[in-house]
């Protein structure tokens, strides 16, 4: 009898636990960028669980168990929109959760200022919970770091510089005042005709640095700098790829100090 009501004892604590480990909503993020704006909206009000790990492109993860599992017991998804997996994932895993589309670039500050307040509409709407404090604290941030960014160009004669990019980081660049004057998409979507057309107009316009963009890889980037006899620097457009970028005002600021270092550096390369 006593082991009997020890064992229904045991039963009734796993439940609790189990109960309360579940007790924060859990919100799936499908990217790292959109995770980071949860949780400097939420404030640990809400469990987060980021799919794709920042230093892979969001288009070419490949699912894991793990992940459906998470997406079970999800109440909202967040996803860009160029995750060809994201709507199958959530079929999958059974889950009732509501799909909410965050389109658009968000490695500027005015881009990603709309995604904090279309976020936190959402988390309010869906949660029913208040999020404007927060959401004010997280806009006079990006605030500060577009005011940082932009002395930060005036100070290192970014504006007008010419530049080859990968297309991702040309929002972010123009911003900053460089002058994109080639640009190029993912690496397996660039034919050859595409590649010299790249390189006869970066020598036409002398081009003083190639920007890659670190999710799409860095081969091709290289190899273009290399014909032009220039620098390549590799910027991420995603937060938790390396300690201390927590979110993407910190990721545009080590952005753009990784861009200063590469012009003071030497510029040519031999």
């Amino acid at each position: 009898m006593i082991c009997k009501t020890y064992f229904l004892l045991l039963i009734v604590v796993l439940a609790l636990l189990t109960a309360s480990s579940y007790s924060k909503p859990m919100i799936i993020c499908t990217t790292t960028v959109l995770a980071s704006i949860v949780r400097d909206l939420a404030n640990g009000r809400v469990e987060i669980y980021a799919i794709a790990p920042p230093s892979v492109c969001p288009a070419h993860y490949d699912v894991r168990p793990s992940d459906l599992s998470k997406v079970a017991r999800a109440n909202l998804i967040f996803y860009h929109g160029f995750e060809p997996w994201v709507k199958e994932i959530a079929k999958a895993s059974g889950s009732r959760a509501i799909l909410i589309k965050v389109s658009g670039p968000w490695n500027t500050p005015s881009s990603l200022s709309a995604k904090y307040i279309k976020m936190a509409k959402a988390l309010a709407k869906y949660l029913h919970s208040d999020f404007n404090s927060s959401l004010t604290h997280c806009l006079y941030g990006i605030s500060k770091v577009d005011n940082y960014l932009k002395n930060f160009s005036l100070t290192h004669g970014f504006k007008g510089l010419p530049t080859v990019c990968a297309l991702f980081q040309k929002p972010f660049l123009e911003y900053l005042g460089f002058r994109c004057i080639a640009t190029y998409g993912p690496p397996e979507m660039v034919s050859l005709r595409t590649y010299l057309a790249i390189v006869a107009n970066a020598t036409k316009f002398h081009a003083v640095l190639v920007v890659d963009n670190l999710q799409s890889g860095t081969q091709l980037g290289k190899k273009i700098a290399d014909a032009l006899g220039i620098k390549e620097v590799a910027l991420t457009n995603f937060p938790w790829v390396t300690k201390g970028l927590n979110n993407m005002t910190s990721v545009m600021i080590w952005n753009a100090k990784l861009l200063a270092k590469a012009l003071t550096s030497k510029g040519r390369r031999g």
